[in-house]
């Protein structure tokens, strides 16, 4: 049986800040409290019982930065980065303020995307690429432990890869799921949106 972690990377954004909507276009860097999570990611993983057996990482800096602290407090050195972990396109929304975006869409397109992962007017997602990319790491077999660390906006599709929707795909900064995937391919929830 293999264990899969997903992960998502810490916050962008200190508690005082005007948060925003960004994604595969703004490249940012952890924030203090963002490191804060990376490194209680890294001691949690460091205290199991378990080796991990990859670590991989989407493209971009807040996501490396989540994946070397992981690295660092469990020995395992990231093993490398995969386009289809990296956070979707918000179009036009993309650095704009969330109450703008609410403006914009309307909380009904926002609870839509949380809750079912359809895209709001004007973003960009490959939804069906990412469903694929997912299915095809699950179908990869083996065995051991995978910690993939990614965005909201790729990690949601990996429950609807393995039709496990729930009641929100959303899954915090600093937090994680864990799926289990047997040898006949069958996927099975253990926990989501944990945070050590």
């Amino acid at each position: 049986m293999r264990r899969l972690f997903i992960i998502r990377h810490g916050n962008t954004f200190a508690s005082s800040a005007q948060a925003c909507r960004i994604g595969s276009r703004t490249d940012l860097p952890l924030v203090e409290s963002g490191h804060a999570q990376a490194q209680r990611l890294g001691a949690w993983f460091a205290a199991q019982d378990f080796a991990i057996t990859r670590l991989f990482t989407s493209p971009l800096l807040r996501a490396r930065q989540t994946a070397q602290a992981i690295a660092d407090a469990t020995g395992h050195a990231p093993d490398g980065t995969g386009d289809w972990l990296g956070e979707i396109d918000h179009g036009p929304d993309e650095g704009r303020p969330e109450a703008e975006v609410l403006a914009r869409i309307g909380a009904q397109a926002i609870a839509d995307w949380d809750d079912r992962a359809i895209a709001p007017v004007d973003w960009i997602v490959d939804a069906d690429m990412r469903i694929a990319a997912w299915r095809a790491w699950f179908a990869q077999g083996g065995e051991g432990v995978d910690l993939l660390v990614t965005s909201n906006g790729a990690a949601r599709f990996a429950l609807l890869a393995a039709g496990l929707p729930l009641a929100s795909l959303k899954l915090r900064t600093g937090a994680f799921g864990e799926l289990a995937v047997d040898a006949g391919g069958c996927v099975t929830l253990a926990q989501w949106d944990a945070r050590p």
